[in-house]
């Protein structure tokens, strides 16, 4: 079962090994990234950076689906963690499990972004990935830590 899927461009650092993989209460992070996936230094690294007691797995975006819809993932609460909205909407595209929501927790700094927060900023492409999904019924919100409010995004209204 997917308790939460968040965008972050930093992936596993203290922010989701700390406060948000408690908040949860999962007991499975999944890194769906393809260059992580093919980097086995960064997985090394992230396997450092993961909370005692959490299973960590690491794989590329297909991979991933093909992970939650087969129902491997099923015996785990799983906190899905992408590093881009273009990532978050490949991924979500593909599942055939229902995700109601979507976190944006951090994205990478761009020229082009129109920034939404000091953490998120969109893309012109990330916007219209971001409406396709409202349009499917997902609310997106912005909240770096859970101790914040959260602050419910709209792009269908563009």
């Amino acid at each position: 079962m997917i308790n939460f899927f968040r965008v972050d461009h930093r992936l596993l650092h203290g922010q989701v090994a700390q406060a948000w993989y408690g908040a949860t209460g999962a007991n499975c992070i999944l890194i769906a990234n393809d260059e992580v996936a093919g980097d086995q230094l960064r997985k090394n690294v992230m396997k450092l950076a993961k909370p005692a007691g959490a299973k960590l797995v690491i794989q590329s975006i297909a991979k991933s689906a093909n992970s939650i819809n087969s129902g491997v993932t099923d015996k785990y609460q799983v906190f899905v963690v992408v590093a881009s909205i273009h990532d978050a909407y490949r991924l979500l595209q593909k599942l055939t499990v229902n995700i109601k929501e979507l976190n944006l927790g951090g994205t990478s700094p761009s020229a082009e972004a129109e920034s939404l927060s000091a953490a998120v900023g969109v893309t012109p492409q990330d916007r219209k990935d971001l409406r396709k999904l409202q349009e499917k019924g997902m609310e997106i919100f912005i909240q770096q830590v859970p101790s914040e409010a959260k602050k419910v995004v709209n792009f269908r209204k563009e």
